[in-house]
């Protein structure tokens, strides 16, 4: 298992790395070339890991290296890559939930692999989870949900500072997380 998830993730870092490589607009870009690379990884991909958040975690860390490598700006296209991910495995068939939250609680991991704030990689993927579920009629209400539990348990893995982050980015950037937040704690 761990070296299907391996080459997966080796896989989409090299197909962003060559699909973005002198694009000028990566933001505007990411977000469909991740959709077909997701689309196309879950018609190829045997149904062991279908189902879960390993696959769209394995899509968000693969392309979110692959966008590091190519000297992008990793922020800039967290929100595509969150949207993009949840956009394609959702149109495959797969769950909201396990997609919003593969994608946003990888966002959170990579962003610490890679050096990049993690309060921003916070906001950028829970709104960038919630523009795909909207694009493609699921229901944002509990995507919010979703994205803001995966960043806020993704970032109590990660440690207390990124927690203090994270909470403080999310309740002034995003409609309802400090209800979400505070829901959580009790």
């Amino acid at each position: 298992m761990f070296s299907v998830i391996s080459r997966l993730v080796n896989g989409v870092k090299g197909t962003i790395t060559s699909s973005l490589k002198g694009v000028s607009d990566i933001a505007g870009t990411v977000v469909d070339v991740v959709k077909k690379i997701t689309v196309n990884t879950i018609k190829d991909t045997a149904d062991i890991i279908k189902e879960g958040i390993k696959l769209p975690a394995s899509i968000v860390q693969g392309a979110l290296q692959g966008v590091a490598e190519i000297g992008a700006s990793v922020i800039g296209a967290v929100k595509g890559v969150v949207n993009g991910t949840v956009q394609g495995v959702m149109e495959s068939g797969g769950s909201q939930d396990d997609a919003v939250r593969g994608a946003v609680g990888q966002a959170m991991h990579s962003a610490k692999e890679l050096g990049v704030d993690i309060g921003e990689t916070a906001l950028e993927s829970v709104k960038g989870s919630v523009e795909a579920v909207s694009s493609v009629g699921g229901n944002t209400v509990e995507a919010t949900k979703s994205a803001v539990m995966a960043a806020m348990e993704a970032a109590k893995e990660i440690g207390a500072e990124a927690v203090d982050s994270v909470k403080n980015t999310l309740t002034s950037g995003v409609d309802g997380a400090k209800q979400i937040i505070d829901s959580i704690k009790s």
